[in-house]
C-alpha cells in the first residue's frame, strides 16, 4: 500500500511541474503572508489550496559574487555537491549519493540546489500528505546543513567539469557569452567565469568553508506556496533550518571585490574569429540594480525596444524590413549590483556589419526619442495582458514570491503590478534610458564576422 502511494505521489508531482493547473489566484489578488523567526529567518508565504503540495525557496546570500577571483565556481560547486551524499550525524546513517537519490524517489518528492551571481536557493516541492511531507521537509533539512562534500566523489565530478569546461570553448555561445561578460563586468565578480584553472584551485575545504559562511539560519529568505496554514508553514521553516548551527547571526563576510559594476569608458568591439556558419553579436554595458526605481519605465521601455520579440522595435528595423537575422533582442538583468543591458542577434557572416550598424541606431534613437505612445499603448496591452501567465502555476508564483522576498518589494507588489506597468508614461521610458543607457560607449563583441 505504501509502495502504491508512493507512486501515485511522484505522477501527481509530474503533473503538477508542467503547470497544467492554472492558478485560482490569476484573476484575484495575491495574499503575501510575512513574519521573521525568532531566530532571524525570514519567512514569505501564499497559501493555495486548491492542490495538496507545496513549493519552497530557501535563498541565503552565498552566491557567486562572494568567490574568491581565483576561485571562480566555487559557490556553484558548494551547491552542486549537495546531491552526492549527507555526512552521518545524531543517529541518522550517512546517504551516499545514490542513496540519497533513491529517499527523494521514494517520496515522490524533488530537492535541489543551486547558485546564481547574487544567492544560494535550495527549493523542494512534496504532497502534502502528512507521512510524505514530515519525511520530506527531514530529509531536506539534512541536506541543507549536512552535505557529506566526499573527497573521491568531489575528485570526479572537478574532472568531469573541467572536460566539459574544454568542450564549451567548440560552442560559439559559450565563447562569445565569455569574452561579452569580460568586457562589461570588468573586474566585478558578476564578470567571473569558471575555469579549469579555478576548479583545480576548490578543494573540499573549500567547499566546506563556503557553506558554513553562506548557509546560515538566521539570513535565510523562505519562500512557500501551497496547501499549507501559516502555523503549517511557520514549522517548516523552522524544521528546514533546524539542523544547522545555533550561533548568533555575525555580519556577512566582505566582498572580495568591494563596488560596483563600473560604467564602461567608452566603446568598444571585439572580433573572435570562429568556424562558424552565423555570426554571433552581443552589444551592450552594464544597466541597473533591481532596487532602482526606474525598474518598470526600463521593464516596458525594453519591451517596446527589444524585449517583445517581433512587436519590438529591432526585431521591426533588423529582421522584418531588412531581413538580417531570424531573431534580435534585447534584455536587461539586474541583480544587487548593476547586470548588464544587451542586444543578442545571429547573422550571415557577409551581413555582419550592416546588421550591428542598424542595431546600433535603433538602440541609439530610442534612448534620444523614447517611443511613441501607439508603442507605448501596445506594449502596455501585451504586458497586462499577459501578466496572468506569469502566476498560472504554483512554480510560477513561487518564483515571483521569492523575487519578492530576495529584493525586499512590497507585499502587495503582484497586486500592483499591472498598476505599475499601466503609469508609466513615454516621458518616464525616455528618461529612464537616458539616465541608464549609452549608446556610444557600449561593448560590441563579434564572433565568427567574415575576415
Amino acid at each position: 500500500m505504501m509502495i502504491a502511494t508512493k507512486r501515485i505521489a511522484a505522477r501527481t508531482i509530474a503533473v503538477c511541474a508542467t503547470g497544467l493547473f492554472v492558478h485560482t489566484f490569476a484573476l484575484a489578488t495575491i495574499p503575501v503572508q510575512h513574519w521573521t523567526q525568532a531566530g532571524g529567518a525570514q519567512v514569505y508565504l501564499v497559501e493555495s489550496p486548491a492542490i495538496a503540495m507545496v513549493d519552497v525557496q530557501i535563498d541565503f546570500d552565498a552566491g557567486s559574487r562572494r568567490d574568491p577571483p581565483g576561485q571562480a565556481g566555487l559557490a556553484s560547486m558548494t551547491a552542486a555537491m549537495l546531491e552526492k551524499g549527507v555526512r552521518e550525524k545524531d543517529g541518522a546513517a550517512a546517504l551516499d549519493e545514490n542513496a540519497l537519490g533513491e529517499a527523494w524517489a521514494d517520496l515522490g518528492a524533488d530537492f535541489g540546489a543551486g547558485a546564481s551571481a547574487d544567492r544560494m536557493s535550495f527549493s523542494l516541492r512534496s504532497l502534502t500528505d502528512p507521512a510524505l511531507l514530515d519525511q520530506a521537509v527531514a530529509l531536506a533539512a539534512r541536506q541543507i546543513a549536512e552535505p557529506a562534500y566526499p573527497e573521491a566523489i568531489w575528485s570526479r565530478e572537478r574532472q568531469r567539469l573541467q572536460a566539459a569546461l574544454k568542450e564549451s570553448y567548440t560552442r560559439p555561445g559559450s565563447v562569445i557569452g565569455r569574452a561579452y561578460s569580460k568586457a562589461v563586468y570588468g573586474q566585478h565578480p558578476y564578470g567571473y567565469e569558471m575555469t579549469e584553472a579555478t576548479l583545480e584551485n576548490i578543494g573540499v575545504a573549500d567547499l566546506v568553508a563556503a557553506h558554513a559562511a553562506g548557509v546560515v539560519a538566521c539570513r535565510a529568505r523562505i519562500s512557500m506556496v501551497g496547501a499549507v496554514t501559516r502555523a503549517q508553514a511557520d514549522a517548516m521553516a523552522a524544521r528546514l533550518l533546524s539542523r544547522l548551527p545555533s550561533a548568533p547571526c555575525a555580519s556577512l563576510p566582505p566582498l572580495p571585490v568591494i563596488g560596483e559594476v563600473e560604467p564602461l569608458a567608452q566603446a568598444q568591439e571585439k572580433i573572435i574569429p570562429f568556424d562558424s556558419a552565423q555570426a554571433h553579436v552581443l552589444i551592450g554595458q552594464p544597466g541597473f540594480k533591481r532596487a532602482d526605481p526606474d525598474y518598470f519605465p526600463l521593464t516596458v521601455g525594453n519591451y517596446i525596444l527589444g524585449g517583445g520579440g517581433f512587436v519590438s522595435r529591432l526585431t521591426h528595423e533588423v529582421r522584418e524590413k531588412r531581413g538580417l537575422t531570424y531573431g534580435i533582442s534585447s534584455s536587461f538583468s539586474p541583480g544587487l549590483h548593476a547586470g548588464s543591458f544587451t542586444v543578442g542577434l545571429q547573422t550571415r557572416p557577409d551581413q555582419t556589419a550592416q546588421a550591428v550598424q542598424i542595431a546600433r541606431q535603433v538602440v541609439r534613437d530610442f534612448v534620444a526619442g523614447g517611443p511613441t505612445e501607439a508603442e507605448l499603448k501596445a506594449a502596455k496591452d501585451n504586458l497586462i495582458g499577459g501578466f496572468a501567465l506569469r502566476i498560472d502555476s504554483n512554480r510560477k508564483l513561487l518564483g515571483n514570491l521569492a523575487g519578492i522576498a530576495w529584493n525586499d518589494l512590497p507585499l502587495d507588489y503582484l497586486d500592483t503590478w499591472t498598476q505599475q506597468v499601466e503609469k508609466v508614461t513615454v516621458a518616464d521610458i525616455k528618461a529612464a534610458f537616458a539616465r541608464k543607457l549609452q549608446p556610444d560607449k557600449m561593448v560590441t563583441v563579434i564572433l565568427g564576422a567574415a575576415k
